[in-house]
């Protein structure tokens, strides 16, 4: 395996990361690197850069269900609502988190994904996610006590914390080497990037960074001069 995994930043409340992580296993074995699953907490994420959820958007709620819909289709892969959205992830983030084996937490990741979003079933309580942990062979009672320990809580924050200090600011987020990207959409870039075919150069990068703004939006309701 090369040095450097393919740190996956995930919450399993995004249909999107759902997708893009049933792709993950396969990207990363195509190019010898290792998967790591990381949970981190979109709110968390979106709080710290001044941003909003989709589903905190009406009408983009309702276009995230269709585009996923759809992007599931195309992969083939099982697509079912979870009971409500949003839903409270913190539970399986932390039982998550709880897993210090890279493998046991790709396989438990994979388990919870597929509840949510391949059976719509919920992953809020401690009894659906205790469901889900027998099921997939894990210890339940032992995860979840696990889950309440300080350390466990903080390691999701921290978790969060570096996933912004890398650029992230939603998931899903695949961190490698210096790189980030982000969506089920930039997996393809992802690939290229692993494979060092990436068009885009530091130079390019640079007139991006330095480029000046000279327009800026209006304050809501601070009229034009």
């Amino acid at each position: 395996m090369a040095s450097s995994p393919l740190r996956f930043c995930l919450d399993y409340l995004s249909p999107y990361a759902y997708l893009a992580w049933l792709r993950m296993p396969a990207i990363a074995a195509r190019h010898g690197r290792e998967l790591e699953p990381v949970p981190v907490l979109l709110a968390g994420l979106l709080n710290a850069v001044g941003s909003v959820g989709p589903a905190e958007i009406p009408a983009k709620r309702v276009y995230v269900f269709k585009q996923t819909f759809r992007i599931a289709h195309e992969q083939g892969a099982p697509f079912t609502l979870p009971p409500s959205h949003p839903f409270n992830p913190l539970l399986s983030l932390r039982v998550t988190a709880a897993v210090d084996d890279v493998a046991e937490r790709t396989r438990l990741t994979t388990a919870l994904y597929s509840a949510a979003w391949g059976q719509g079933r919920g992953i809020e309580t401690p009894e659906q996610v205790g469901a889900v942990l027998t099921e997939a062979g894990f210890d339940a009672q032992a995860l979840l006590a696990r889950a309440q320990l300080p350390e466990v809580k903080d390691r999701v924050r921290k978790n969060t914390e570096d996933a912004l200090a890398h650029g992230a600011f939603g998931v899903p987020s695949v961190l490698v080497d210096d790189e980030m990207f982000w969506g089920v959409d930039s997996l393809g870039h992802l690939e290229r990037y692993l494979e060092g075919r990436d068009p885009l150069t530091p130079g390019e990068l640079a007139k991006w960074t330095n480029l000046p703004a000279t327009a800026n939006r209006r304050p809501e309701g601070k009229p034009r001069p």
